[in-house]
């Protein structure tokens, strides 16, 4: 028998907010939208106010709304960056970023440039080939 677990109300915020920026940058990588959501645009479709997924969110993880947003702008980076079919050019204009721009903030998010780090998981794969 299956076992449901019933959230709390802030847990179901931080829930539906994660699910919804999941759902926005998967459209944003496949073309279906083409600009980035700000955290008003999520309290929006969310039904509450901005100040209140702010502090439900910080509450519940210790980290701002849009600091949950900026980590999973970067997994998509990273994945977007580990398969070379695009250019760093093409992934920061997917992105809503300039591309220099796209440099800053991925450096300051992971500690490389995304040359650096895409030159980083080559090294990475071509010594798991080698093992």
């Amino acid at each position: 028998m299956e076992k449901t677990v019933l959230l709390k109300r802030p847990e179901q915020i931080k829930e539906h907010y994660l699910q919804l920026i999941d759902r926005h940058l998967d459209e944003l990588i496949h073309g279906k939208v083409t600009d980035m959501l700000e955290i008003e645009d999520f309290a929006d479709l969310m039904f509450i106010h901005p100040t209140h997924l702010s502090n439900t969110i910080k509450a519940i993880s210790g980290s701002s709304p849009c600091g949950l947003y900026q980590v999973k702008i970067l997994e998509v980076a990273k994945i977007l960056l580990d398969d070379h079919k695009q250019s760093i050019r093409e992934i920061a204009f997917l992105l809503t970023y300039d591309p220099s721009n796209f440099t800053k903030w991925f450096k300051k998010y992971s500690g490389l440039t995304p040359k650096q780090y895409r030159k980083e998981q080559l090294f990475a794969g071509a010594v798991t080939a080698i093992l």
